[in-house]
């Protein structure tokens, strides 16, 4: 049984009057723990992808290559 499922039913165990007041907590602990709660955080791997991704970009060579003008100045 997973933890979701004991609190359900241990939900549906309580007697009517206390569901408002659980309700009530409920609000708060996801008011508490909104930020994790809307920006889910990427899985491990993924993140180490992009990790090396960047840090392999990061140790690109950067050339320039100047233009060469096709007039020359006499």
């Amino acid at each position: 049984m997973t933890i979701r499922e004991i609190a359900i039913a241990k939900l549906q165990q309580l007697p009517e009057s206390f569901l408002p007041e659980v309700s009530e907590f409920i609000d708060f602990v996801m008011h508490k723990h909104q930020n994790r709660i809307a920006e889910p955080k990427l899985p491990d791997d993924i993140a180490k992808a992009w990790a090396k991704w960047f840090e392999e970009v990061d140790r690109l060579e950067v050339t320039t290559n100047q233009p060469e003008s096709e007039f020359k100045l006499q």
